[in-house]
């Protein structure tokens, strides 16, 4: 791979990680390292120039050396590590473009907004844009006009991007929450395999993966996937040892929460499972005298935002929120993340509770449990994976919903809101919207996340009948105005920004919408407001539901992936005897960890104190039970091993650090062979 600058006097093809360097018109070592001393200095002075950081942070500079010096790299780095920096700067020292793959539209409009607010010519492509904004897009990236395209993987497959990105110039390839091509990974996304039809496309441009999260064989998966060639792997340690992971057991949660709150001063984040519990729970806070408020998914982008700066300025101490808060949010003095509900996989858990503790000062992952919770994380296991038969029902169902007969329907997208199809078929929403998710894996359709649309306008007059309307001078203004910065309108539908036209013309947004609300009541104009939805996209005529395959790879293995990661969160809040960091280090490969010594477990060990003739008691009883019953559940041999349940615990744990003691994976204890 040849890098060229054109901030170097002479052509220079160079490869940083050997320090081989062909230069017209120097030879020797000591050239070699002077110019790979020269490119780094060129990274940090554009980290300077755009970020205003004199400093990469752990890991960016070796990825950023590692792709811009050709080599397809996998970055493992935690959530907070500065992912998007280690693509974004080496694609600056590059000529082209580069092509950015996220399956997250707001995180993809968040980074082209920050982009673009540095002076950075940045684009996106997602669910939902026009043909003609499509196209548009694309021959400005042609043309040079962008640096950075974002894509969604469900529009890369599409004939159109084909076309026109063979006729770009790409210099690199950036996939975010990479495990996502990973069949493996807690997060299959089917789209994601269309990256490696791209880079037969587009083979000399290298690819750089980057995910916060990732076991060892979704590691080995995504640099298969991804077809990889003369591949870098580099992962920083996930060990936070600033982090006390903590699992509290109570019947109490809302007491338990309040406690720990009034305990820790600071900043705090509430995770919870669904929207409702969010302003509920904001609602408890604040009756409580804590500074709260709630997020989710369904709230308007202005509202989100509104609460989202206040709770980075300090204005709001807790945000309660499901899932969807966190993503691009880095705010470093985080004291506490609490899960009142245990998320589905130690992935998701890993990731929101790092997003405690960025500025490396002491905080507190706290995750409550109660003898209910079993039972509920269980039962989504249903939820998730409804039975065949209601997955096919479905099927049937959407395409009765949109009146699409049988052999029809490829390639079309509609506009789609899953209260709405729920409601009209009596469908449970969890089930039906991960029936719909099933189909997707199975590449029957595609459902995009939400998004907002875009008000659109067009006129419904002839030009001559605008001068005949008796509307207020303010309505007129701002007609004219539609009609000088919008083409085509009255043909066809035009993107506006009401905002632009209520600066523009010294008018409120409310007011802009009251006058174009009037001149559609007029006839004038058909004016469609901006409103958030998703879209439903068939990737296959409609079929027999006979012949619909939820077999091995779209049902079946995901169910029993599903299943483990299950067990595996289970197992991490009923664990009494291993330290929190090691089991969460453990479950993504780092295997040789030592204790935190700060999460509950360990701290516990330093408080009790049994006698030491106790402990050799139990420990001998132990020995006696597995002599005859060779394995046991952990449960039993504590039952079985003294009448002190506490000593029983103290003991086995003890032996287990020691290695008297083996537990296997689904917590049966036996001795050491």
């Amino acid at each position: 791979m040849c890098l060229v600058f054109f901030t170097v006097s002479a052509a220079l093809c160079f490869d940083i990680s050997s320090q081989s360097v062909t230069f017209a018109s120097f030879k020797g070592k000591s050239a070699a390292v002077y110019y790979f001393r020269l490119i780094l200095s060129i990274y940090r002075k554009i980290l300077k120039e755009h970020w205003g950081y004199d400093n990469f942070r752990p890991l960016q500079e070796e990825i950023i050396a590692s792709v811009g010096s050709g080599h397809d790299t996998l970055g493992l780095m935690p959530t907070g590590g500065g992912k998007s920096i280690t693509f974004q700067v080496p694609a600056l020292a590059m000529e082209g473009l580069c092509l950015v793959v996220t399956p997250l539209i707001a995180l993809m409009k968040d980074q082209v907004d920050n982009l673009k607010r540095r002076g950075i010519k940045a684009a996106a492509i997602y669910s939902g844009m026009t043909r003609q904004d499509i196209l548009l897009t694309l021959d400005n990236c042609i043309l040079g006009g962008y640096k950075f395209l974002y894509i969604s993987p469900e529009r890369l497959g599409t004939e159109l991007f084909i076309t026109k990105i063979k006729q770009a110039q790409v210099c690199m390839i950036a996939v975010d929450e990479s495990h996502c091509i990973s069949q493996w990974g807690y997060d299959f996304r089917p789209s994601y395999l269309k990256i490696a039809e791209i880079r037969d496309i587009i083979p000399d441009a290298p690819i750089l993966a980057l995910t916060a999260t990732a076991t060892p064989e979704v590691v080995d998966d995504i640099q298969a996937q991804l077809k990889f060639r003369n591949g870098k792997f580099f992962k920083k340690s996930f060990a936070r040892k600033n982090i006390a992971y903590i699992v509290r057991h109570t019947d109490d949660k809302y007491g338990s929460m309040l406690n720990i709150l009034n305990k820790v001063p600071g900043t705090s984040i509430v995770y919870v499972r669904n929207r409702k519990k969010t302003k509920e729970i904001a609602d408890y806070l604040v009756q409580q005298g804590i500074s709260a408020d709630n997020y989710h998914a369904g709230l308007t982008n202005e509202s989100k935002d509104q609460k989202q700066n206040a709770w980075k300025d300090g204005s709001c101490r807790v945000i309660v929120a499901t899932n969807a808060f966190g993503m691009g949010i880095d705010k470093p003095d985080v004291r506490t993340v609490i899960h009142l509900d245990l998320p589905d996989t130690l992935e998701a858990y890993f990731q929101e509770a790092g997003r405690a503790g960025r500025d490396e000062k002491t905080a507190y992952a706290v995750l409550l449990f109660n003898r209910s919770d079993s039972s509920k994380l269980k039962k989504r296991i249903s939820d998730n994976f409804p039975d065949k038969e209601f997955v096919r029902k479905v099927y049937c169902s959407v395409f009765n919903f949109y009146e699409i007969g049988e052999g029809y329907g490829l390639e079309r997208m509609y506009e789609f809101s899953l209260a709405n199809f729920c409601s009209a078929f009596k469908f449970n929403v969890l089930q039906t919207y991960s029936a719909l998710k099933i189909l997707e894996q199975g590449g029957y359709l595609e459902l995009t996340e939400e998004a907002n649309s875009g008000s659109r306008v067009m006129f419904t007059t002839t030009k001559e009948e605008l001068y005949h309307q008796n509307i207020s001078k303010e309505t007129e203004e701002l007609m004219k105005l539609i009609l000088r910065s919008y083409t085509g309108l009255f043909a066809e539908y035009a993107y506006i920004d009401e905002l632009m036209l209520a600066s523009k013309l010294n008018m409120s947004r409310e007011q802009i919408y009251e006058s174009l609300t009037l001149l559609r009541k007029m006839g004038i104009i058909d004016y469609v407001p901006d409103k958030k939805t998703a879209y439903i996209i068939f990737k296959q005529e409609r079929l027999d539901p006979k012949y619909v395959n939820l077999g091995k790879k779209v049902y079946d293995e995901r169910l029993e992936r599903f299943e483990k990661r299950i067990s595996k969160v289970l197992e991490y809040a009923t664990d009494d005897f291993h330290c929190r960091s090691k089991l969460l280090l453990s479950y993504f490969g780092e295997t040789d960890s030592e204790p935190c010594n700060v999460c509950d477990i360990c701290r516990n060990k330093g408080k009790k104190r049994i006698a030491d003739d106790d402990v050799e008691a139990v420990r001998a009883k132990i020995v006696q039970i597995l002599s005859t019953s060779p394995k046991l559940p952990i449960f039993s041999l504590r039952q079985q091993a003294s009448d002190n349940d506490e000593l029983a615990k103290l003991t086995i744990r003890w032996m287990l650090d020691e290695r008297l003691l083996v537990m296997t994976d689904d917590n049966m204890v036996s001795l050491p062979e």
